[in-house]
């Protein structure tokens, strides 16, 4: 039987617009890790990798315009959003060769005999090295950053692990582009095309989690789909880590303090915090507690007004939209809710932004309420309006993981007053992130970043953006009373690498 064929879509419009790959096969999704797995030596020098993530960013930023042109045929995300993606990407990969510069991520420890010690301790020589093969599943609404070139590829490459990508089906136009221009940046380095691969097709996808050369994966999507693969990488003969993100609502909590005192401007902050690009970012805020009375009046007025001026958009894809549509409204029906701004379908192939507000007594308990508390992609928040901080505690305590949890506050209470403090507290275990006068919109590539949170927002505890993503695809090994001879490099005592480490108790830099 013929492979099927993988078309790109035009989301404006719902056509076909090229088939640009066929669906892979069990033999060829074999022959990609294969390829992945005997490119690994070509990966040990630091110097190499951090020379080709260097030109990688290069070599995207030199084809930016025909992949911007691209991204946005099959995501209709605009040339905006999606110059300032790659350009995102790019300082991402930069980010992670200074990183392999360093050497700090091999987490070097020596310690020498010590026989006064209780017990004695041995010579131990302690560093990570990469794991292997890492199967990186793209996401849909970031087809730069969490894509064949992003964040999970970057700091896998880095860590030493060449990368197999099972491409979205919603760019795959774009993901060959990409992948073409990563695999051009290898050459120039003598790296092997093994490096990076790419395959399409939802079996693809299945068999790349089950081969056993494959040793860990990277994901970000639906909590279905995370949750079918993450149960995959599990029941494997043996077994890999899955690291995956799922799915978040991104709770906002708005004492009455703060609605007393700015609450038009939270109001239109939120506003654009959740229609951010058609509200399809994982940390788009879904569901905020604000107060009733007055000041929480005014804060839904200046919320109405900001959301009904903003336009309609096209989402992702067909199937993206069906499922807003209905979500949203079926989250309506349910006795007690509001539409002070309708969210559903604003045209063949666009939708409407829009909030719905619901007691939020109703959500303390459970029952039918309980859909509010879940996910719904698209351009829609639920504002859950509180009598006393009972009921505030009450659908806190009911929440699931979270990347990101947010409190806005009054300048009082940001200065120690009142429940300033232990409203951070009280949200600190359900996010990754906790954000206090912000917006959740905008994840900062820095070293000191969090991308995750409790499950269901990640099925681990480690990020997917920021410097320490690249701790994902190590494990540590420790050599005992080994020669100087037959130590790598990185573990001898007189460091020719130049490396930072713990060096008899004490830190060497």
């Amino acid at each position: 039987m013929a492979a099927a064929p993988v078309w790109s879509v035009d989301p404006r419009t719902g056509k076909q617009r090229e088939q640009v790959a066929v669906e892979a096969t069990a033999r060829e999704v074999d022959a990609a890790v294969r390829a992945a797995h005997d490119a690994r030596g070509a990966l040990t020098d630091r110097t190499v990798r951090a020379a080709f993530l260097r030109t990688a960013a290069g070599e995207l930023e030199a084809a930016r315009d025909q992949l911007v042109e691209a991204a946005d045929a099959e995501t209709a995300l605009g040339p905006a959003r999606l110059t300032g993606e790659l350009a995102r990407t790019c300082y991402q990969l930069r980010a992670f060769a200074g990183i392999v510069d360093e050497g700090a991520f091999l987490d070097v420890v020596i310690d020498h005999p010590d026989d006064t010690a209780t017990p004695p301790v041995p010579d131990l020589r302690r560093y990570k090295i990469p794991l292997g093969v890492v199967a990186v599943y793209s996401a849909s609404n970031f087809p730069f950053a969490f894509s064949v070139a992003g964040g999970d590829t970057a700091s896998a490459l880095a860590a030493g692990c060449p990368v197999v990508v099972k491409a979205h089906p919603d760019h795959p136009g774009l993901s060959e582009l990409v992948a073409k221009v990563l695999r051009r940046a290898a050459a120039r380095h003598g790296l092997p095309e093994g490096v990076l691969g790419l395959v399409h097709g939802f079996e693809a996808g299945i068999g790349l989690i089950g081969h056993p050369l494959v040793s860990a994966a990277g994901f970000t999507g639906s909590v279905r789909g995370g949750r079918a693969l993450f149960d995959a990488a599990a029941a494997r003969p043996v077994p890999i880590p899955f690291h995956g993100e799922l799915g978040s609502l991104n709770p906002v909590v708005v004492t009455e303090a703060a609605a007393a005192e700015r609450g038009e401007a939270i109001g239109a902050g939120l506003a654009g915090s959740m229609t951010l690009g058609v509200g399809q970012f994982c940390v788009k805020p879904g569901l905020v507690l604000a107060p009733a009375g007055p000041a929480g009046d005014g804060l839904l007025k200046s919320l109405t007004e900001a959301v009904s001026d903003t336009d309609a958009g096209v989402l992702l894809d067909r199937r993206m939209r069906d499922n807003f549509v209905a979500g949203v409204a079926e989250r309506a029906g349910l006795p007690g809710v509001e539409s002070p701004v309708t969210p559903g379908a604003g045209g063949e192939h666009t939708v409407g932004a829009g909030f719905l507000t619901v007691p939020a007594s109703r959500l303390a308990q459970e029952g039918a309420h309980d859909l509010l508390l879940e996910e719904c992609f698209g351009p829609v928040t639920v504002v859950a309006r509180y009598e006393d901080d009972s009921e505030v505690r009450g659908v806190l305590s009911r929440l699931p993981g979270n990347l990101t949890a947010t409190v806005q506050l009054s300048a009082g209470e940001a200065a120690g007053e009142g429940r300033g403090a232990e409203l951070v507290r009280e949200l600190t275990p359900l996010a990754g992130r906790v954000l206090v006068n912000g917006w959740p919109t905008g994840v900062a590539v820095a070293p000191a970043q969090h991308h995750g949170g409790p499950y269901p927002a990640t099925t681990s505890t480690s990020t997917s953006v920021g410097g320490t993503a690249v701790e994902r695809w190590l494990r540590p090994v420790v050599y005992q009373t080994t020669p100087e001879a037959l130590l790598p490099a990185e573990l001898r005592d007189d460091n020719p690498l130049g490396l930072p480490r713990r060096f008899n108790g004490t830190l060497e830099r």
